[in-house]
C-alpha cells in the first residue's frame, strides 16, 4: 500500500498517515446545522472529504466515514419561531434538501450518518462523566459548563486561547468567559426539551461530536476516536478546540489522531457570511451550471486554499471538464484499466496531501496525448480501451466524467425544448431511411439554427448545444 500524506492542522505541518489500526481509515466530519439550505461553503467541505475518502480507498484502506447532522441547536430553534414549524419539520426538510445537494455533487453517502437528536442519552453519560471528575459544574439557573481551567492544554489544538467570540449561550453565571455549555436548562417558552438527571433541557453544540464520534467510531482500547477529523477552518477554533478538551477529560481517550480542516469560500472576493447577504446557496449555483461542474470548481483549488467564487472562475472550469466529456465520446467507456504510468501519476499527486493541482494537470496532458494518438488513429481499439480506462479511474478518483458526453451538452434545454429537437431528429431519421437526403439536409440546418448540432453514430444519432 502506498503511503498518504496529509497537513495535520493540529502540527500545522504535513505529516504521513497513520491510522491506528492497519489498512483501516475512520474519519468523523462536522456536517451542517440544517435551518437553512446547504451553501457554498458546505458544498467545499462535503467535496473537499469527498476526495480524501476516493483516494484512501483507491489507496487500500477500509473507510467508515461518519458525517454528522446537527438537528438540535440555538438557530433551528429560532427558525421553529418565525416558521411555526416543528422540530422535525424544519429538521427532516433541510437534510433531505442538505442530501439532495450533495447527490447532484457526486458526494458518495458516509457510511455513518448520526444526528444529534438521536444521540442524547450519550451525551447525557458523557456530561456526567464530566460532573464526576470535576471538569463541568451547573449554574444555578440549571446549565451545565465545561471548566475550561481543568483541561490546562486547551487551546493547543488550534493555537487559540481566546474567549470564544461567537459563543451560542449567555455569558451569565459562568464561571470564566472561556467555559462552554454542555447543557442548556430549559425555558418556559422553550418548544424542545430532553429529559436528564440535572432537568429539562438541550444539548450544547459542541458536545454532540465527541459523543457521536465516541459511539461509532472508537474501538475498546483504542488512544483516539477516530483517526481522521476533519471539517471547515472555520470549526477549527472554537468548535474543535472544545470537542478536543471534552473528549479527552470525558473518555480515557483522544478524539482524534489527525486533524484536517479546509478553506474558505468567499463571493466576488468577499468573505461568505449571511450578515453580507452573499451566502451563495448550493441550490442556486445548480441552476447556472451542472452539480458536476459545481464540484470540479470547487475541487479544482487545493482543498487547504481560500477559494473566491465568482461566475467567470466556474465557466472557465467547466470548459476545462468539457474536455474530459469530448474525449470519453471517443473512447471505449467499457474500460476496465487505466494506464499503469497515468494511474502512479495520478494517484502520486493525490496521496501527497491531495494535490489537485498536479493531478489536474496530468489529466490535461493525457486528454491531449489521447486526442493526438486518436486523430492519427481513430479507430486503434487499444488506444480507446486505455484511455477511456483512463477516464474510468478519474472518475472513480475525483467524482466526475460519470455522465453520458452527448447528455453533457445537452444541459441547459428544457424538457419541451428536448422533445421538440427529438422529434425532429426523429423525423430526419426517418427522411434518411426514405432516401429522402434533402429533407435531412433541411432538419440538420433547422437544428443547427436553433443550436443545436447533430451526430450520426452507427447505431444512433445524438446531439448536443452548440
Amino acid at each position: 500500500m502506498k503511503r498518504f500524506f496529509l497537513f495535520d492542522s493540529h502540527l500545522r505541518s504535513k505529516v504521513e498517515f497513520a491510522p491506528e489500526f492497519e489498512n483501516e481509515a475512520r474519519i468523523y466530519v462536522c456536517g451542517p446545522t440544517v435551518y437553512d439550505d446547504s451553501h457554498l461553503g458546505h458544498a467545499r467541505s462535503a467535496i473537499s472529504f469527498d476526495l480524501l475518502r476516493r483516494v484512501l480507498t483507491a489507496l487500500g484502506y477500509k473507510v467508515t466515514f461518519a458525517r454528522n447532522i446537527t438537528d438540535i441547536d440555538d438557530k433551528i430553534l429560532n427558525k421553529m419561531a418565525q416558521t411555526g414549524g416543528s422540530l422535525a419539520e424544519i429538521t427532516d426538510f433541510y437534510a433531505d434538501r442538505y442530501e439532495s445537494d450533495l447527490n447532484a455533487l457526486g458526494v458518495l453517502p458516509p457510511t455513518i450518518e448520526p444526528k444529534a437528536t438521536a444521540h442524547i442519552p450519550q451525551m447525557i453519560d458523557l456530561i456526567d462523566k464530566l460532573l464526576k471528575n470535576g471538569a463541568a459544574y451547573q449554574t444555578p439557573n440549571g446549565d451545565i459548563y465545561f471548566d475550561v481551567t481543568k483541561y490546562p492544554q486547551y487551546g493547543s489544538l488550534s493555537g487559540e486561547t481566546q474567549e470564544d467570540t461567537q459563543a451560542r449561550v449567555s455569558m451569565e453565571q459562568k464561571r470564566g468567559s472561556r467555559d462552554f455549555a454542555l447543557w442548556k436548562a430549559a425555558k418556559e417558552s422553550d418548544r424542545v426539551g430532553y429529559d436528564s438527571p440535572y432537568g429539562k433541557g438541550r444539548p450544547g453544540w459542541h458536545l454532540e461530536c465527541s459523543a457521536m464520534a465516541q459511539t461509532h467510531l472508537f474501538r475498546s482500547g483504542a488512544k483516539f476516536a477516530c483517526d481522521i477529523h476533519g471539517g471547515g477552518s472555520d470549526l477549527f477554533f472554537p468548535h474543535h478546540e472544545n470537542e478536543a478538551a471534552q473528549t479527552c477529560c470525558g473518555y480515557e481517550n483522544a478524539l482524534a489522531k489527525h486533524w484536517m480542516h479546509n478553506g474558505f469560500v468567499r463571493i466576488d472576493g468577499r468573505k461568505m457570511s449571511k450578515s453580507l447577504n452573499n451566502s451563495f446557496f448550493v441550490k442556486d449555483a445548480l441552476n447556472i451550471f451542472q452539480g458536476e461542474a459545481l464540484r470540479f470548481y470547487l475541487m479544482s483549488v487545493h482543498y487547504r486554499a481560500g477559494l473566491n467564487y465568482n461566475y467567470g472562475d466556474l465557466n472557465a472550469s467547466k470548459k476545462r471538464l468539457d474536455r474530459v466529456y469530448r474525449l470519453k465520446k471517443r473512447v471505449d467507456t467499457n474500460a476496465a484499466e487505466a494506464e499503469p504510468l497515468f494511474k502512479e501519476e495520478l494517484i502520486d499527486a493525490l496521496r501527497d496531501d491531495l494535490n489537485i493541482s498536479i493531478a489536474l494537470a496530468a489529466i490535461d496532458e493525457m486528454i491531449a496525448r489521447a486526442n493526438d494518438v486518436l486523430d492519427k488513429n481513430p479507430k486503434d481499439k487499444a488506444a480507446k480501451a486505455a484511455f477511456g480506462g483512463n477516464l474510468k479511474l478519474v472518475c472513480d478518483l475525483l467524482g466526475v466524467g460519470a455522465q453520458d458526453p452527448y447528455e453533457w451538452f445537452q444541459w441547459g434545454i428544457d424538457a419541451l425544448d428536448k422533445q421538440t429537437i427529438e422529434a425532429l431528429i426523429a423525423e430526419r431519421a426517418l427522411a434518411k431511411a426514405n432516401k429522402d437526403y434533402a429533407l435531412a439536409d433541411e432538419i440538420r440546418a433547422r437544428l443547427n439554427a436553433i443550436g443545436v448540432s447533430v451526430m450520426d453514430l452507427a447505431e444512433r444519432a445524438v446531439w448536443e448545444k452548440i
